[in-house]
């Protein structure tokens, strides 16, 4: 006679989910690869001139200082340990002599962080009179 098993395996009822997986992950990265990504930037209006030489100053200037190392800071070739102090002393050399200019020398190595932090400064005093001082290329 004939016996049935009314048993099933389970083993072979679940499919095999390996090639959906592959699938899934092949879509994944077609959409990260073709998404697009919005880039944040500030559009900046650099200055034009037509003269080989730049302006050069005359007058005796405030001087300001972008160094690599610690401290970052330096007025009239004096280290300033800190920004707070360094934003009252410049803003007293500034107000006592309002008509010098203001030269910012700043290292190659420096933070432009640092250099973004200080033309911010500058802007929000209402100081103008600034020139950055450049290295000829050669």
């Amino acid at each position: 006679m004939i016996t049935i098993n009314n048993r099933h395996d389970s083993d072979n009822l679940t499919p095999d989910l390996t090639p959906l997986l592959d699938i899934i992950f092949i879509v994944m990265v077609f959409l990260l690869l073709t998404a697009t990504v919005q880039i944040k930037a500030l559009d900046v209006d650099l200055p034009q001139t037509s003269t080989q030489i730049l302006q050069t100053t005359k007058a005796d200037p405030i001087t300001i200082n972008l160094v690599a190392t610690e401290p970052h800071w330096a007025l009239q070739g004096q280290a300033i340990n800190d920004w707070d102090s360094f934003n009252q002393q410049l803003l007293a050399k500034v107000k006592a002599a309002p008509n010098k200019p203001v030269v910012i020398g700043a290292d190659k190595k420096a933070s432009v962080e640092q250099m973004l932090k200080l033309l911010a400064f500058l802007q929000k005093n209402d100081i103008k009179a600034t020139q950055l001082l450049m290295e000829e290329q050669q």
